[in-house]
């Protein structure tokens, strides 16, 4: 299967959807660093991204007609800074809303689906027609905006066209599903909440919803206060083991006297995600690329860091300002420290093969802007496995007409 990615960044998301058996025939991304991580993944010869044919450049200026228009995907996350929380949240406003360029796309690649991936703050109450704008968009990307329309006027006017249902098997159309996501319920351990929104041309009749969840929080709390089981999976003995904190007491009570718990697996955490790399100021640490220790960690009021038995708090693209210290592991003696780039980029769930280009500043950037590996993949294999039964359907269709015919 063929697919196209957009504002790739250093290539979470592209990795997950190739990971899915989808062949990219372009990759797209303007920033120069991020291109050079890709590139020396490239010459390092990463089998993930070795063929990418990467493009360094702005969407809007690529020029699409070079690209066959009977690919099946469409992937890629616009720029979150128009609807960060710690933004300027402009939306329409902000240059960097690309939102009506993927739009454009859409609408000249025909895509058979789309994965578009961006923050939660793009579902806050403060963007709510502009968020529906985006989805309408999204449905009938053949309504473009017209020349002087204010984007509200366009809005009512694709409102309108959903309500009488003029367009559907008449121009291109999209069943569009969008879903607020805690990346940790899947298996991140990174408490990551994204807006996943997935669309399939409405002439394929896919009926799609999102993966369920995979991981819990109380199956977590379970195997650590009830059962034991993620202690004894880290060697780490009885007298060293934390205290059950009092404000968990009645959730752990609850958990012990009811029925057995559903088919789901713990969250995975912080100390899951960096076991077996050394301490970074250890010798041994320099057997692990971009595994070096950065100095100048401190809490201070809105700024505590990610607890090493909890899934990290969302790694956000900056350093030593970012509000929360996300970019902070805390051990269970409270002593804090910057997570390395290759425990930022296991939190993330990058291979730790992968290498990344520029300094420490600059290579959280590109990691607190990048999708989960993990996560990509989940959601990209999930698309292939409609498409793939659409396909095997239609292929199957054709056979009985065809000994029908004879």
């Amino acid at each position: 299967m063929k697919a196209v990615e957009l504002f790739a960044g250093a290539g979470g998301l592209a990795m997950g959807v190739s990971l899915a058996g989808f062949k990219p025939l372009a990759v797209v991304e303007w920033d120069k660093w991020a291109c050079d991580t890709i590139r020396e993944n490239q010459r390092r010869g990463f089998p993930l991204v070795a063929d990418w044919p990467l493009y360094e450049g702005d969407v809007r200026k690529f020029d699409w007609s070079g690209i066959e228009t009977d690919i099946d995907l469409l992937a890629g996350g616009p720029p979150c800074q128009p609807f960060s929380m710690g933004g300027k949240h402009r939306a329409h406003d902000d240059t960097r809303d690309m939102f009506p360029a993927t739009v454009d796309i859409v609408r000249a690649l025909r895509p058979k689906a789309f994965i578009v991936e961006n923050v939660k703050g793009l579902t806050r109450s403060t963007f709510a027609n502009y968020y529906q704008y985006i989805l309408l968009q999204l449905e009938f990307p053949e309504s473009p905006r017209r020349r002087n329309e204010e984007w509200f006027d366009h809005l009512l006017r694709l409102q309108a066209e959903k309500t009488s249902g003029g367009q559907r098997g008449k121009k291109l159309t999209y069943n569009v599903v969008p879903t607020l996501v805690n990346a940790a319920n899947y298996g991140v351990p990174q408490k990551r909440e994204r807006v996943f929104i997935v669309g399939f041309r409405s002439d394929l009749g896919v009926d799609w919803s999102f993966p369920r969840p995979t991981h819990s929080y109380d199956q977590l709390l379970h195997d650590q206060w009830i059962t034991g089981e993620y202690w004894e999976r880290h060697s780490i003995a009885r007298r060293h083991r934390p205290t059950l904190p009092s404000s968990l007491e009645p959730r752990i009570r609850r958990l012990a006297s009811s029925l057995p718990l559903p088919n789901e697996l713990p969250w995975r955490t912080v100390r899951d995600a960096i076991a077996g790399l050394p301490n970074p100021q250890s010798r041994a640490a320099g057997d692990y690329s971009d595994h070096r220790f950065q100095a100048g960690a401190r809490v201070y009021p809105g700024h505590t860091g990610s607890p090493l038995d909890l899934p990290a708090k969302t790694l956000k693209a900056g350093d030593h300002g970012v509000p929360g210290g996300e970019n902070m592991l805390v051990n269970t003696d409270g002593s804090v420290r910057y997570f390395t780039i290759r425990e930022s980029a296991r939190v993330q769930t990058f291979p730790d093969g992968f290498v990344f280009h520029g300094s420490w500043t600059e290579t959280m950037r590109q990691l607190g802007n990048a999708v989960p590996v993990a996560l990509g993949h989940l959601v990209a294999r999930s698309v292939a496995e409609r498409l793939a039964t659409v396909q095997l359907s239609k292929m199957m269709h054709n056979q009985q007409r065809q000994r029908g015919a004879a």
